[in-house]
């Protein structure tokens, strides 16, 4: 039966074979929320519910098979909640005695409105219940996680996961990282993290290597940072390098850094996104998202904005630790610069062009300076990663003290000149496990989308341990307004990247043809038991 006749049965027989019907489609339909918490008390929680309740029943809403909250906008540490595990498949609407209220709410919600939802909380459990955890319990006989919650349609808790690397979090860690999946009705299984998990290798890009997951729910508080790190610059970046879809519900307070929101397909680029420039807002966005399993291109659906206002509190990258160099742009000119800068061994080439623009008199203009990095991330207090980056970057003036910034209140700077040409060319080390993000930003803070730019990664040969990357502006694309054009290149920890550390350890990760000296360890150690066995023949 052809999707149509299926789709006309149903309006027929009512609502009831709508499951079916969405598993026969090659798409599903899904919500993500922008949502500002409220701060009237110390856990606002009822409030919070009172509007969480109403984005579900909300027209908007009405065509989801799956919505995503965002992270730490519900309850806090005032109301912590037990959590029902998984396998023990209850369903807190009609069995709620032992949850609090804002669970068992949410559970009937998800009963009555027939939807997955995904939700973030703060949760308590009994030391008692981890026989397997050897550490110290608090006083009070309670572990505190920053957990999701999934609700099926039926309200049935289904999948619960802790959140691995927490962010200055007076919150518990599971004594071993969680891998949780859930799978769904309408045919596709889900993988889950929330916030700064995206950013390491467990679990979120582990679930892709180990187990093929293909879509992902990501509620976060994301406090965004100039010039790599912003939210939905992160966000599409990372859906792009893995070629996965990302459903990405980000909690919003502008005035202290947090906002962003959307949906992403893959290489196909934003599905929907939103960067709040103003006080924050309560809005779901919605899409309807192509399986992974049956590649198709679906009209995209881009938000635009205008350039961020100074409501909008930034952090800042730590780029004095970068090599940098700033790049001559002559205002009224056309022209080109081409180089290359290295940190150690690590080196980036970059070629760039532009034309002239016309500019209003007295304008303010950025600068611009590329700059490069080898090392770990200088964030304090939370979980280290390792970088290697290269790019470029804008400034509000030549110093490298003024890059990484947002202008003052009503200063709206711009570029000097018209890019038409961005190309970097880096040479990256391979690693067990690292990822390279195509990592972009315009004045709006939005990234640019994969029709915008082109990148290339590929290995010189199957037995090359590089990977020779070209990412560059689109021919047909011209940019005036660019914050960032960068290459994220990261390596986790740093294990097991070929031409790092001894080569009894470059072997034991499996790098065995690298070196000269390399190549005559592996062949010894490869022919050695066939020599023995030749000399005990003899």
């Amino acid at each position: 039966m052809d999707s149509k006749r299926l789709l006309l049965l149903c309006i027929i027989q009512g609502l009831l074979c709508s499951v079916g019907y969405s598993a026969n489609l090659d798409y599903y339909t899904a919500g993500v929320v922008e949502f500002r918490q409220s701060i009237l008390g110390l856990d606002a929680w009822s409030e919070n519910l009172e509007a969480y309740v109403e984005i579900i029943h909300s027209a908007n809403a009405s065509a989801t098979d799956i919505i995503v909250f965002p992270e730490s906008t519900l309850n806090a540490l005032g109301s912590t909640t037990f959590v029902p595990s998984p396998e023990d498949g209850i369903n807190p609407c009609l069995n709620g005695t032992h949850y609090e209220e804002f669970l068992v709410t949410l559970s009937c919600a998800a009963r009555n409105s027939s939807k997955y939802i995904v939700i973030n909380l703060t949760e308590k459990q009994k030391c008692e219940d981890t026989p397997d955890d050897p550490r110290p319990c608090a006083s009070n006989g309670l572990n505190i996680f920053n957990t999701n919650v999934v609700f099926d349609r039926q309200g049935v808790v289904v999948s619960r996961y802790r959140k691995v690397h927490l962010y200055a979090e007076s919150k518990n860690l599971t004594y071993r990282p969680e891998l949780v999946t859930f799978e769904t009705d309408f045919g596709v299984t889900f993988g889950q993290f929330i916030c700064f998990d995206i950013l390491f290798y467990t679990p979120a890009h582990q679930l892709i290597v180990e187990q093929g997951i293909t879509d992902f729910v990501y509620p976060t508080m994301w406090f965004s940072q100039l010039p790599f790190l912003t939210a939905v610059q992160i966000q599409q970046g990372w859906a792009y390098a893995q070629n996965v879809n990302l459903l990405a519900a980000g909690a919003s307070r502008p005035s202290v850094g947090s906002t962003g929101t959307g949906i992403f397909h893959g290489r196909q680029g934003t599905l929907t996104s939103v960067m709040k420039h103003d006080n924050g807002e309560r809005a779901i966005y919605v899409a309807q998202v192509p399986k992974i399993t049956r590649r198709g291109r679906r009209s995209l659906q881009e938000s635009r904005q205008t350039a961020a206002s100074t409501n909008f509190y930034m952090m800042r990258d730590a780029l004095e630790i970068y090599q940098t160099q700033l790049l001559q742009l002559d205002v009224g000119t056309n022209g080109s610069s081409s180089g290359q800068i290295c940190q150690g061994s690590f080196c980036c080439n970059y070629e760039v062009a532009w034309r002239e623009r016309e500019s209003p008199v007295n304008a303010k203009f950025y600068s611009y300076r590329v700059g490069v990095y080898d090392g770990v991330r200088q964030d304090q207090n939370v979980d280290a990663n390792y970088i290697r980056n290269c790019g470029l970057f804008a400034c509000l003036g030549p110093a490298i003290e003024e890059c990484g910034l947002l202008p003052e209140e009503g200063v709206y700077p711009q570029s000097p000149v018209i890019f038409t040409q961005l190309v970097i060319k880096v040479t990256y080390p391979e690693s067990r496990e690292f990822l390279l993000i195509p990592d972009t930003l315009r004045d709006n803070l939005m990234p640019l989308e994969p029709s915008q730019f082109e990148w290339l990664q590929e290995q010189s040969s199957k037995e090359s341990y590089h990977h020779e990357v070209s990412f560059s502006l689109a021919e047909t694309q011209e940019l005036d307004n660019l914050l960032t054009f960068a290459v994220y290149g990261n390596y986790y920890d740093n294990q097991c990247t070929f031409g790092v550390g001894t080569e009894q350890e470059q072997l034991a990760c499996g790098y065995k043809g690298g070196s000269s000296s390399l190549r005559s360890l592996g062949l010894w150690l490869t022919l050695m038991p066939l020599i023995l066995l030749g000399l005990r023949s003899r």
